[in-house]
């Protein structure tokens, strides 16, 4: 496999418009009582900066940016983004939210829209170009995705009790659409690869789909189980239950109520 190049190209407006709506994201999970929710977001967004600053910059040296602007700003604004989204947007889907189609219609289609105005109200401004190389660093994901998955088969094939084994096609279903949906977002929107052709545009979508999110999940689903398991969404104390009672407790509950 040839180089990927994770490439984004887009104008000063998109970040406030983006950082606009992370506003509106986070005041709506405030009104809802996500009180969980938004403490995971703002954490693994944390999490995002330290990896994407401190691995793949300057440890990888995979990252680079237009001149004039400036590479730490603009990954603690992509971090921010992207990581509050992404797995505040996980934890909605774990935990089964009632309202999970709103949540998921809101957030792909902020990144759908957001592109198009920056477009209409900012066409001649001078683009940000941001991108990373992958080369370095795919393989140690690819081990994480494989150990972590590896570990959930285990303990499935441990487990007799069926309603007590962990849903791996649900966390699956998770890992590859949260991260495909961002992709697909930035290339429909002409953010992602511009400039390249179909076959490297095509390519990060696939293998970020299938890889830079989803390795995430075998290690955010025991989180999950470990704090639901002492805690209600809204940071009350419940009953304490093991984690394989709550692995229970979690394939009952249903998105539809």
């Amino acid at each position: 496999m040839t180089e990927l190049i994770a490439k984004r190209e887009f104008s000063p407006l998109y970040i406030w418009l983006d950082t606009a709506f992370l506003f509106v994201l986070f005041g709506l999970l405030l009104y809802r009582r996500k009180y969980m929710t938004l403490i995971v977001g703002f954490l693994l967004g944390v999490l995002y900066m330290i990896v994407d600053y401190g691995i793949f910059h300057l440890v990888c040296h995979a990252r680079s940016i237009s001149e004039g602007h400036s590479l730490f700003w603009v990954l603690l604004w992509m971090s921010m983004s992207y990581g509050f989204t992404n797995f505040t947007w996980i934890w909605l889907w774990i935990s089964k939210d009632k309202h999970l189609f709103e949540w998921s219609t809101l957030i792909l289609g902020w990144w759908f829209c957001c592109p198009l105005i920056t477009k209409t109200f900012a066409p001649d401004v001078p683009n940000i170009v941001i991108q990373r190389t992958t080369g370095s660093y795919h393989g140690y994901m690819a081990i994480i995705l494989f150990v972590g998955y590896l570990a959930l088969f285990v303990y499935n094939l441990w487990q007799k009790e069926k309603e007590k084994r962990i849903d791996i096609p649900w966390l699956l279903a998770i890992g590859i659409l949260v991260q495909f949906g961002w992709e697909a977002g930035l290339l429909i929107g002409g953010i992602r690869s511009a400039g390249f052709s179909l076959s490297e545009k095509l390519m990060p979508l696939i293998v970020n789909s299938l890889l830079e999110t989803n390795l995430g999940m075998p290690i955010i689903y025991p989180i999950f189980l470990f704090f639901t398991s002492r805690f209600t969404e809204d940071l009350k104390r419940r009953e304490k239950v093991s984690l394989v009672e709550r692995i229970r407790e979690n394939n009952l509950e249903s998105v539809k109520g």
